[in-house]
């Protein structure tokens, strides 16, 4: 069951970062799945790709499925976070000046890049 929480708090941070600065996948999902799932570079991707597949990126995903390299149940489970959050994350950024959004994106970044130098493998 904690298994199936972390997944569904991925998509919804993933989902309100999309709805807010229209990222998701590539910066969120994946760094999550790398540093709180503990899952493999290549499977934390394949699996990213998988919950944004639907018609955007559906031939790559296929291909790391063929690979074995997407985890279907957390693309489905992160989806469903994700779904919501992007509603709560557009709604969110209404309210702030482009200055603020520019800060929290960028410092976003930093605090992610930092995460990964600093504590990656």
């Amino acid at each position: 069951m904690t298994t199936v929480i972390a997944l569904v708090a991925i998509g919804l941070g993933a989902g309100v970062c999309a709805g807010m600065f229209g990222i998701g996948g590539g910066l969120i999902i994946v760094p999550a799945l790398l540093l709180i799932m503990k899952m493999p570079e290549l499977q934390a991707i394949g699996t990213s790709l998988g919950v944004i597949a639907m018609p955007v990126v559906l031939l790559g995903a296929l291909e790391h499925y063929r690979q074995g390299n997407l985890n279907v149940r957390y693309a489905l489970l992160i989806a469903i976070g994700l779904f919501i959050g992007s509603f709560f994350g557009a709604r969110l950024i209404g309210s702030f000046s482009p200055l603020v959004v520019r800060r929290i994106y960028a410092g976003f970044l930093l605090v992610i890049g930092a995460r990964l130098l600093i504590f990656g493998k």
